[in-house]
């Protein structure tokens, strides 16, 4: 199931330093992000093999997961929090801040078979607010 990670943070006087290292298994092998999304409710999906971890480096927006069994809504709104998603979490993200950037680390490259589009039985695709 989905969890949230305390990433270790340096601070000093010269400002912070976060670091994202052993946190998924295998390596990053695609990274991307998400900004500009105003509205939009993006994934609403699952996968077969990646791992997927979620920082929303700046603004803040809402994620959804659903393994099947289990259900949470997160809001990332801090840089030093990471969302780690399991390949089973179905999960979409929605009410992004006007300047939300969401930053997606993933251990497997892109492949559209690795995709599963159908929800779980007791997903929900709008969730309440939390």
């Amino acid at each position: 199931m989905s969890k949230v990670l305390q990433l270790q943070t340096f601070s000093s006087d010269k400002g912070n330093l976060t670091v994202f290292e052993n946190i998924i298994p295998g390596e990053i092998r695609r990274v991307f992000y998400i900004y500009g999304a105003g509205d939009a409710t993006r994934a609403g999906h699952r996968h077969v093999r990646t791992w997927c971890a979620l920082i929303c480096i700046a603004g803040s927006c809402r994620v959804y997961s659903n393994n099947g069994i289990e259900e949470e809504v997160f809001t990332l709104d801090k840089p030093d929090q990471c969302l780690i998603l399991e390949p089973q979490d179905w999960h979409t993200m929605d009410q992004f801040s006007d300047d939300a950037i969401l930053l997606v680390l993933a251990n497997e490259l892109y492949d559209k078979d690795d995709y599963i589009y159908e929800p779980y039985p007791n997903t929900k695709t709008q969730p309440e607010l939390a």
